[in-house]
């Protein structure tokens, strides 16, 4: 039922996914929630995913306040699914909306990491974050023996192709779990797959530099 769109008030929806008594019970578990209740109203957004509180951060990852200017001077980050997502507006993004999933708040963290050793020499002139291309590929859980896993999709709606489902995705996600945590433990086969992951010499897909 991949191709299937969920609509619940839908007759041909229930006896296309062979329920045509319809379910007992439906769980909708979708969508973000911001959590950085521990930040100050001054960085935080008004709109956004889940209602808004998303912290609000400028194309060096540096927190800033509404207005666009740096909080703390510049020196606190916020990187992955704690800030707001995206730089300018629509149609003119400087960024566009970022998929709060796992890569790109380790791309984003990188890139914070890089600026905060440039600042710690005492430099100024900080690298721009943008776009990761690994952004656009998600591995979805289906259940214990299913999931899918959708590439090169972007910010616009409809983008992307399913490559990969049934049991061999979810096999795919089993090895992506495994080996990150294996790096993550400083694990020789998880540092070997995934090293060149965040320092890829040439960029052919998202926004960033040929050679970044």
């Amino acid at each position: 039922f991949y191709d299937c769109k969920y609509d619940s008030k839908s007759d041909e929806f229930w006896q296309k996914i062979e329920l045509p008594k319809r379910a007992d019970v439906e769980y909708i578990c979708i969508g973000v929630k911001a959590s950085n209740y521990f930040m100050p109203p001054e960085v935080l957004s008004d709109k956004g995913p889940g209602g808004g509180g998303w912290i609000h951060f400028n194309k060096y990852m540096q927190v800033t306040k509404k207005d666009g200017t740096t909080w703390c001077d510049g020196t606190i980050f916020a990187v992955g699914d704690c800030n707001y997502g995206c730089l300018g507006a629509p149609p003119n993004w400087e960024m566009p909306p970022v998929p709060k999933i796992s890569y790109p708040g380790e791309e984003q963290a990188l890139h914070a990491v890089n600026n905060v050793k440039i600042l710690a020499k005492g430099g100024k002139n900080l690298k721009p974050t943008w776009w990761p291309w690994g952004a656009g590929m998600f591995a979805t859980s289906l259940g214990p023996h299913d999931a899918c896993f959708v590439l090169a999709a972007n910010h616009e709606k409809g983008s992307g192709y399913m490559v990969n489902w049934w049991i061999p995705a979810a096999l795919q996600k089993e090895i992506i779990e495994s080996t990150k945590i294996n790096e993550c433990k400083n694990g020789c086969i998880g540092i070997l797959i995934w090293h060149f992951v965040h320092h890829t010499p040439v960029h052919l897909f998202g926004k960033g530099p040929w050679f970044p």
